[in-house]
């Protein structure tokens, strides 16, 4: 009996061994950065920039008659460290910083960020073999950091480019670079997100990381573990000037752009529609009519542009430009900016709750249009509130004349918080309603306008700001 127990045992042990043999657990491993760091790193140059500081004359601090002059000529010469150079004299100062590039063609070509060489009068490039290399800028492009240099040099080892496309959120990436001066340091970490936008960079869909980046790593390669440059390492997110965890590179597809763009002109060109758009939030998109949350809408043209051109109105929401779909309104600047200057392309709209297409010539770039700041312009106080919380009166002759409309209302007091994204002053041009845009005449119109909406919904209002144009949405509006 106590053999064949024995022997059932063994059986199950067999059983178990085999099982575990042919389903193993899958093992991982910390990637070795240590071949990407010694065959990429020889690409990474360090960068130094001298400025040239011209200060005013100095002055010489006493009367030549006051006794204490000669004093201060023997014991506190000009020009000693610290004090102030010969009277009359302008005395120019030097201002370096330390910043990081890559290698992209065998006879000198380097990429590195705007910001390093901006005002630089003096660059020097130091290779990994320590040769150092006086360098001059072809061109920068300060709306993506972009800057290409040239040193004269040939035979140079040359950075592999891989493909921003193929970056997986969680991927590991590696950035090289001279951090604080330290050339050559490496450091690692996974790609957080992809496509992220930032305040006041429209034309970058930038790579977020966890990589260390600190001041010197600004314009060095952020790599792949297949050793390809992926992007270019251009800023942190701090609330203390230092690393806190948020990196952000540029794609490499769109600095190479860039760069070809420096090397063949010396400056970049850029599309543009002449439009002001905002994104469409979710009380937005019902107020459209849309299905969900997506495109830009138009909330002003400018006269003689090429939206206004082609037909493209306030109210419009772009939904494709040129066969590329806009998911949010920060796609739709980065894809007209990539399309060439005098290209055709088809626009489709979604216009009183229908789809349109239109044709569309795009012009050319010549200024950043920012969104319209809100100020207050003050008002009077009227008695009596609508269900928006708004007091409102009816534009005079002067005043429309002034502005350049036949309707409108006039905002002279915000007394409900849900509409705390109106100011006095404003001027409502419009409500839109199920898709459809109703402009204003009069208050009492206005007022019927509102009373067709339930208590506890939705208005949105197309609003006028000083020569800007805003879609506002108010939630929740009362009895």
């Amino acid at each position: 009996m106590m053999q064949r127990a024995l022997a059932f045992v063994a059986v199950l042990l067999v059983s178990f061994g085999v099982q575990a043999q042919t389903n193993p657990v899958p093992s991982r491993s910390l990637p070795d950065f240590a071949e990407l760091a010694e065959r990429q790193g020889q690409v990474v140059v360090n960068i130094s920039t001298t400025q040239i500081i011209h200060n005013r004359a100095a002055q010489f601090p006493f009367d030549e008659n006051d006794p204490m002059a000669e004093l201060f000529r023997r014991f506190m010469p000009y020009g000693a460290p610290g004090m102030p150079g010969m009277p009359g004299v302008p005395q120019d100062s030097e201002s370096r910083s330390l910043g990081s590039g890559f290698i992209i063609s065998a006879d000198g070509y380097i990429l590195t960020n705007a910001h390093v060489v901006d005002g630089a009068d003096e660059v020097s490039v130091r290779l990994n073999d320590k040769r150092e290399f006086r360098a001059r800028i072809i061109g920068a492009d300060k709306r993506t950091d972009v800057a290409l240099i040239k040193i004269e040099a040939s035979g140079l080892p040359v950075a592999k480019l891989g493909s921003p496309d193929k970056l997986r959120v969680g991927e590991w990436v590696a950035a090289i670079g001279s951090p604080f001066g330290f050339e050559n340091s490496i450091t690692a970490g996974i790609v957080s997100a992809k496509g992220r936008s930032l305040p006041q960079e429209n034309y970058v869909p930038f790579i977020q990381s966890d990589v260390a980046i600190n001041p010197g790593n600004s314009g060095g390669p952020l790599f792949n573990m297949a050793g390809e440059v992926v992007g270019i390492n251009s800023q942190i997110y701090s609330r203390n000037g230092g690393y806190m965890g948020l990196s952000f590179s540029i794609p490499i597809n769109v600095a190479m752009d860039v760069q070809n763009q420096l090397r063949a002109t010396g400056k970049v060109s850029r599309g543009r529609m002449g439009v002001v758009i905002q994104e469409v939030t979710k009380e937005l998109a019902e107020s459209f009519g849309l299905e969900k949350p997506q495109g830009a809408i138009v909330s002003a043209v400018e006269k003689g542009g090429p939206a206004e051109q082609a037909g493209i109105q306030a109210g419009d929401v772009i939904l494709r430009f040129d066969g590329k779909p806009i998911p949010s309104s920060a796609d739709l600047p980065r894809i007209v900016a990539a399309t060439h200057p005098g290209t055709k392309v088809q626009v489709q709209l979604w216009r009183k709750g229908s789809n349109l297409s239109l044709a569309l010539t795009v012009g050319e770039i010549q200024e950043e249009k920012a969104a319209p700041q809100r100020r207050s312009r003050g008002g009077r106080v009227e008695p009596q509130a609508n269900r928006l919380g708004l007091v409102v009166s009816e534009l005079n002759p002067a005043q429309r004349r002034q502005l350049g409309l036949s309707g409108g209302l006039l905002i002279e007091d915000v007394r409900a918080n849900m509409a705390r994204d109106l100011q006095p002053g404003d001027v409502i041009l419009a409500v839109i309603n199920r898709g459809a845009s109703i402009e204003v005449q009069n208050v009492e119109q206005f007022n019927k306008l509102l009373s067709q909406f339930g208590r506890g919904a939705n208005v949105t209002l197309l609003v006028r700001r000083g020569e800007m144009q805003n879609f506002v949405t108010i939630k929740g509006i009362g009895d």
